[in-house]
């Protein structure tokens, strides 16, 4: 019987991760510091460890407490305009805590490990679909912590036999469970909620971009099916493959102006946002080939644009705030 330590499993993503695994029988212990996480989102009977992944002998308990063979690493902060203002916080909370979490695994002999990685790492790319051969140039210091992290999983599989793959996620929206839903005020659709129900106008960061409408195109992934995305990859690593990076999206993109309307037409009432000014660190356009995924592990998106929206609304509707 595998078991996977999954850091940030207390989160949005990771507790949407840590079901999926749990559904997969694998078994699964939640390692979080709870600055972000929830303790509601974890499923009963799973176990919880409070940490830091700053803290490489932690990680390293956990590991050997529990007899972990992976890890599917989540902890980190991420919004990238934010990192632009903070950079030094990003580093340090970032890069030291993939490279605390690997110098952990080394010490304890576990050598499987799905790193969560982003889009970000590409910044605008010169051409769309971007694909994972695409230049990485990243335009935050949060997308610029994520390809170190990637060259992190890259160095330690040739030093000392590490099994990685690399998720690079798109734009991820909805919610598999009303108590697992989106509470970040940096993703776009938690943020209309959010406007809305404080009776304000919803705030698009640009309309003047080199996109059909002006406003920036993303490729939105339900969580749902990012979750599934970790599951197939553990396998994987599991079965001795060295996976490496791979796009998590549907090969498409969305405006942000359509994506306010999708709102307005699940909720049933006028989403007119307001435009304000660009925010730094934002691309244009992106959005994922995702013929890498689907050829090496058999992944599909099954979810759409709507689904996420509605599905998003109902865990909001739950748990509006917290």
């Amino acid at each position: 019987m595998s078991t996977w330590l999954v850091t940030g499993g207390a989160g949005y993503i990771g507790s949407h991760v840590a079901r999926s695994l749990k559904a997969s029988g694998r078994d699964v212990v939640v390692f979080d510091d709870f600055s972000h996480g929830l303790r509601r989102r974890v499923a009963p009977g799973v176990p919880i460890v409070k940490g830091s992944v700053q803290d490489p002998h932690a990680v390293a308990i956990a590991l050997r407490d529990y007899n972990c063979t992976g890890v599917i690493h989540l902890a980190a902060i991420k919004a990238a305009g934010e990192s632009v203002e903070i950079p030094l916080q990003y580093y340090r909370e970032n890069i030291d805590g993939v490279v605390s979490v690997l110098e952990a695994m080394k010490a304890e002999g576990v050598a499987n490990f799905v790193y969560s990685s982003s889009a970000a790492v590409y910044g605008t790319p010169a051409a769309n679909p971007v694909e994972e051969d695409a230049v990485l140039h990243p335009e935050s210091p949060y997308g610029e912590t994520k390809v170190v992290g990637e060259w992190a999983c890259a160095s330690s599989g040739t030093a000392w036999g590490l099994r990685w793959a690399a998720l690079r996620y798109f734009n991820v929206a909805g919610a598999g469970a009303d108590e697992l839903g989106d509470n970040s005020v940096n993703n776009l659709i938690p943020m209309v909620f959010k406007a809305l129900d404080q009776g304000a106008r919803p705030q698009i960061f640009g309309d003047d971009y080199p996109t059909p409408d002006g406003t920036c195109i993303r490729d939105y992934i339900h969580v749902a099916d990012l979750a599934d995305a970790h599951v197939v990859a553990a396998a994987a690593l599991e079965e001795g493959s060295v996976v490496g990076p791979l796009n998590v999206g549907r090969g498409e993109g969305s405006s942000v102006r359509e994506v306010m309307d999708m709102v307005s037409e699940v909720i049933g009432r006028d989403a007119e946002p307001e435009v304000v000014g660009r925010r730094a660190g934002d691309p244009a356009a992106t959005w994922a080939s995702t013929t890498l995924i689907q050829s090496d592990l058999g992944w599909y998106a099954g979810h759409d644009l709507r689904d996420m929206v509605e599905s998003a609304w109902s865990a909001w509707q739950a748990f509006p705030s917290e």
